[in-house]
């Protein structure tokens, strides 16, 4: 009696579950065809249709959905998606709710870093990931090391990454004024856009993040038992150096790859883990598609309402996503005895 109970309640989390992803697909969807079809100039669906499935004439539609539209909802995409695992590979590495990639310095380490292959590389866009990415990861290490040395509790993790993003922010805003030339605009960089972005600019850092999201998904379950803690992860057989090492370096590469065209977008990192959490629970196998899910509808919903808001004038989208983030934010702190923060 007892094992048919477990077999129905097992039975009816795959369905809760199932129903959650498909209700999130069906969501993200709506946004990815709202985010082609509203803009400066609104766009009707039947036009998105004949733009995407039938050959003609380059009309303005055809340029606008294929040129700017699709290459921007792809971006958003990606952008919320990889913000998402990064963040949740954090909070569940570190043991921290408060992790993110803004606050521990991987955004800072990664901006630095792009900003400086633009300045020695300015007509070398494919380069810019892979800077991003030694930039994230070295921050990440950095403040890890900080954290242990000084006694890795929650709350000094937190504030080694605070000091550390200050500096590096510091170095790359003079790096910015400096070299006022860059390819990169300061502003937009700084608080985040995905203006502009188009599909060559996306290819590589699309290619890390999907292979990325993949590896994390493949070894969910060693992120599962990592997230126990160090001592009850040795005792169920799991290297924990080697593991906390790879899935550092899955995070940089997610954060990395998303600042190296998007800019320092903030919040998405930390805010979706939690929403996640909050729908489906503490098991990554099933948090990681749906943190995607939720990242990337996120990310479309904010730079929606950034070109809608106050058209024909654009909102950067990380200004949107700051003004939904920072109230959760400090949610968190208010309640971080009741959550175990």
């Amino acid at each position: 009696m007892q094992k048919l109970s477990i077999r129905k309640s097992l039975i009816d989390i795959k369905a809760y579950n199932f129903l959650v992803i498909a209700f999130l697909l069906i969501l993200l969807m709506v946004l990815i065809f709202t985010s082609i079809c509203v803009g400066s100039s609104s766009i009707e669906i039947t036009d998105v249709f004949k733009a995407l499935f039938k050959d003609g004439p380059l009309t303005s539609e055809y340029k606008i959905i294929n040129y700017v539209r699709i290459p921007r909802t792809l971006s958003a995409i990606l952008a919320g998606s990889g913000l998402a695992i990064s963040g949740l590979i954090l909070q569940s590495v570190l043991n921290n709710a408060l992790a993110s990639p803004t606050i521990i310095g991987v955004n800072s380490g990664a901006g630095l870093f792009t900003a400086l292959a633009t300045v020695f590389f300015p007509a070398n866009f494919n380069i810019m990931p892979l800077a991003a990415f030694f930039g994230a990861f070295l921050a990440t290490i950095v403040v890890y090391f900080v954290a242990r040395k000084t006694g890795a509790s929650r709350m000094t993790i937190i504030l080694a990454g605070v000091a550390v993003s200050s500096l590096i922010g510091a170095i790359t805003d003079t790096v910015l004024i400096v070299f006022p030339d860059t390819v990169i605009n300061r502003t937009s960089f700084i608080i985040g856009g995905l203006s502009g972005v188009t599909m060559n600019r996306l290819l590589v850092p699309g290619i890390i993040i999907f292979i990325s999201m993949i590896v994390t998904l493949i070894f969910s379950y060693d992120l599962n038992v990592l997230s126990l803690g160090d001592q009850t992860s040795k005792s169920l057989g799991l290297n924990v150096d080697r593991t906390r090492f790879l899935f550092i370096i899955l995070s940089s590469l997610l954060a990395g790859s998303v600042i190296s065209f998007a800019g320092l977008l903030g919040f998405i990192g930390l805010i979706v883990p939690h929403l996640s959490r909050l729908i489906v629970g503490y098991d990554n196998r099933i948090l990681i598609p749906v943190s995607v899910l939720i990242g990337s509808s996120f990310a479309l919903f904010c730079d929606i309402l950034a070109r809608t808001l106050f058209a024909p004038y654009e909102i950067p989208v990380g200004i949107i996503m700051s003004f939904l983030g920072s109230p959760f934010f400090i949610y968190l702190l208010l309640n971080r005895k009741r959550r175990h923060v």
